[in-house]
């Protein structure tokens, strides 16, 4: 059963017919069985004549449709409008300002990815200041397995969806069976851990990376931090990892979204 928000009714603004819509559509996407009037009434604890009145609009407007039953169900129109801007779009928006902050505050690169047809792609960096610096080529795309971001992606993908991922995977396929059994017990650590520090593949020094989005509705995206060997940060991964777990909460808070997969950061 869906749970309603709470009223605020000291807002400086409130638009109750607008709740009342968005209620009733938020109840219809949480219920696996279409419904009806009264079972509407009933959840969202409102008059059969207010869901009536609401649900004729919204079966107007193409949000909801009816069945022969009489009953209602969503359509596919917000499916359509949420799809009609890269979700990487919106995760690049929403993270710019606390990757910068984050950047600033720790001294060093921050990068977020994501997984796009089966390779790692970059999809935005914020540069430390530090005249010694890394950087990644935002655009480019690396084999996912072979990165710290690219590991903890697939370690928090739906079971179903990261054993396509791996049965697809040309360098996973190129394992041994030994190898093979090495990376999965790895994702399951990772996704236990909700995080992942490991040597960098790529170069002397150390990688950290923490998840965002939500993989239930396939919107995952990792934040991470690449640390040289010998710079500022060395050691101080713990700290490092407190403020990128925030970061990544922020970057949820912004998009609307429930906190991103729990990270056990180790005290």
């Amino acid at each position: 059963m869906v749970q309603r928000r709470p009223r605020h009714e000291n807002a400086k603004y409130s638009a109750p017919a607008l709740d009342k819509g968005l209620d009733i559509l938020e109840a219809l996407a949480t219920e696996e069985r279409p419904q009806g009037i009264a079972d509407l009434s009933r959840t969202l604890n409102r008059t059969p004549s207010e869901i009536f009145r609401m649900v004729g609009t919204l079966e107007k407007r193409g949000y909801i449709v009816r069945d022969e039953a009489g009953s209602f169900r969503l359509s596919l129109r917000l499916y359509e409008l949420a799809h009609m801007h890269s979700p990487f779009e919106q995760i690049i928006k929403a993270a710019a300002g606390p990757m910068r902050k984050l950047s600033d505050e720790l001294h060093e690169t921050t990068v977020l990815a994501a997984i796009s047809h089966g390779q790692l792609i970059i999809l935005a960096e914020e540069v430390s200041m530090l005249r010694v610096r890394l950087s990644v080529e935002v655009g480019s795309r690396v084999p996912a397995l072979r990165t710290v971001s690219g590991q903890m992606l697939v370690a928090h993908m739906p079971v179903d969806e990261q054993e396509r991922f791996l049965a697809n995977d040309p360098e996973y396929n190129s394992m041994s069976a030994a190898k093979q059994k090495q990376i999965r017990a790895e994702l399951e650590r990772i996704r236990g851990h909700g995080y992942f520090i490991s040597e960098s593949s790529y170069r002397t020094g150390i990688d950290i990376g923490v998840v965002l989005g939500n993989p239930e509705i396939g919107l995952l995206a990792s934040l991470a931090i690449p640390v040289l060997a010998g710079g500022v940060n060395e050691g101080k991964e713990k700290k490092l990892l407190k403020a990128m777990v925030a970061c990544a909460q922020e970057i949820n808070r912004t998009l609307r979204l429930a906190p991103p997969p729990a990270a056990v950061v180790p005290d």
